[in-house]
């Protein structure tokens, strides 16, 4: 396995699985996968995403170059450790990017 693939696996397992864990069990603002998704994907390259990748066919992560790909593992993994208050400031910067305001 390259170290492309385990960065591609471990941003699944941190969508699918540890980040919507982790936030039903610690009253984050955020508990669902995809948007976990959006946020990661948004937060590495600094936009929206379908505005920088495109809503092209297949998965949108796998469309990051290595160095955005390791930066979204890098941030879901910070996440993790810093807990809420890092999910409600990427989140906020997400949709602020999205022309949507923050939650509370």
């Amino acid at each position: 396995m390259t170290d492309r693939d385990d960065l591609l696996c471990r941003y699944r397992e941190l969508v699918d699985r540890d980040l919507p864990a982790a936030g039903a069990r610690d009253g984050w603002t955020l508990r669902h996968d995809h948007c976990f998704g959006r946020v990661l994907l948004d937060d590495a390259v600094g936009a929206c995403w379908y505005d920088v990748l495109g809503r092209g066919r297949g998965a949108a992560y796998r469309r990051l170059d290595d160095d955005r790909l390791a930066h979204a593992v890098a941030q879901g993994e910070r996440m993790l450790v810093e807990g809420d208050a890092l999910v409600r400031a990427l989140d906020a910067r997400s949709l602020a990017w999205r022309g949507k305001p923050a939650k509370r």
